[in-house]
């Protein structure tokens, strides 16, 4: 099959949100099918520049095509627009207006599309939030898979959505925490949708030609100096944690909870804690300069995986979440997690894993703290059972076979 996903930026280090969920989707299914991913020609969410240059580029077994964006984002006069469009009487024209400020605005992107779509047998739209899915929904509905990764927000009940959401003619779904949110307040007239997700298979993905053969390993290990041996001995050197650490992977932003997270973690070390917080990504806020908070910076996956298997803890602290690759990456190593509960997909996941807590305020992230920092055994027991509950439901063949059987229910 010919198959195009749409997606607002796309990039091999761009690693979090949805984009790094398209892109291991995209990935995985050019294995077997003839994949192109229609995008822009930014690498920042924030002003949507162009940076990348525009014009067909192939990132692992992928067919990219970059469009330029006809403008930025002035963030500031967006903010105050929204402020108003989300507590004001509107039209539906504020709300496309609102649409093209929030970006990217890519007209070259949908005239392609236009152009082309009968080229394609599926056209896999990610993220319902953007212009590129809500207008490029409406060229062919019928040949339309939308992964919505949506959440409870603000922006998610204007009335552009609710007409966006009745047109794709399949929806895969991230969880059943978003497909109930999403049903209860969309109709949807889809001839298809399943719960999908995303697979996570981190051991095998960033297994290097040089690294030890499966049946070389144990030997090897026993050769190792005791240091070395360690989980994650590599990102504890190169970044100088010694001790307990607790680890945050993504966008260092206050929208996605790190300015709490640092308050949480400023009261914990003020009641004695011992622990240090590292933060890989994107840094889009400051950090204090105090000795125990490390950036680590953006890291390559492979780096990435290293980090993981070196944290104590991995702390997922987004109030909003459809998914949390961050938090099925982490179990998936092995290593137990610390969650915000006020995302209710987070808390799902806690609760069918037994991989790990989550907290509702300053108090409960300090005693979860503690508590997962002194209890090496229960940190263990968190770590099989978040290994278990990744094998059990986010297993690759299992995520592709859904994706098929969508494709499968195209009129074409």
């Amino acid at each position: 099959m010919r198959i195009a996903f749409i997606v607002q930026r796309y990039g091999a280090e761009i690693l979090g949100g949805s984009e790094y969920h398209c892109r291991l989707i995209a990935e995985r299914l050019a294995l077997k099918h003839d994949v192109d991913v229609l995008t822009t020609c930014a690498r920042d969410y924030i002003t949507w520049e162009n940076d990348y240059p525009e014009g067909t580029d192939r990132i692992r077994g992928v067919t990219v095509r970059r469009f330029k964006s006809a403008r930025t984002r002035d963030i500031a006069s967006f903010n105050h627009y929204s402020d108003w469009i989300f507590h004001h009487q509107h039209t539906r024209e504020d709300e496309l207006s609102w649409l093209e400020q929030q970006g990217p605005w890519c007209p070259a992107l949908l005239d392609y599309l236009q152009r082309n779509h009968r080229q394609y047998d599926a056209l896999i739209f990610f993220t319902y939030l953007y212009a590129p899915t809500v207008l490029g929904l409406e060229i062919d509905p019928s040949r339309s898979i939308l992964v919505p990764t949506a959440h409870n927000e603000p922006a998610i009940h204007l009335s552009i959505y609710r007409e966006m959401f009745r047109k794709a003619a399949a929806v895969a779904f991230n969880t059943a925490v978003e497909k109930n949110f999403l049903k209860s307040t969309f109709e949807f007239r889809s001839i298809a949708e399943e719960t999908v997700g995303c697979g996570v298979d981190l051991m095998q993905d960033q297994a290097q030609p040089d690294d030890p053969e499966p049946e070389d390993e144990e030997e090897l290990h026993k050769r190792l100096a005791p240091h070395l041996r360690a989980r994650g001995a590599q990102f504890r050197r190169r970044h100088r944690l010694q001790g307990q650490f607790l680890l945050y992977g993504g966008r260092i932003d206050a929208g996605k909870g790190c300015e709490e997270l640092i308050e949480y973690f400023t009261s914990y070390k003020e009641q004695g804690g011992d622990a240090q917080l590292a933060l890989m990504g994107v840094k889009l806020m400051q950090l204090p300069e105090v000795p125990w908070v490390r950036f680590a910076g953006l890291l390559s996956e492979r780096e990435r995986l290293q980090a993981l298997e070196a944290a104590t803890v991995v702390v997922v602290p987004s109030p909003l979440e459809s998914l949390s690759l961050l938090a099925l990456e982490a179990m998936a190593v092995g290593t137990p997690v610390l969650c915000n509960a006020r995302a209710e997909v987070l808390v799902e996941h806690c609760h069918k894993s037994n991989a790990g807590l989550h907290y509702q305020d300053r108090d409960e992230f300090i005693e979860c703290t503690k508590l997962l920092m002194a209890d090496e055994r229960l940190r263990e027991r968190m770590g099989r059972n978040g290994k278990d509950y990744v094998r059990k439901n986010y297993k690759w063949d299992v995520i592709l076979s859904k994706y098929d059987k969508l494709m499968g229910a195209l009129r074409r």
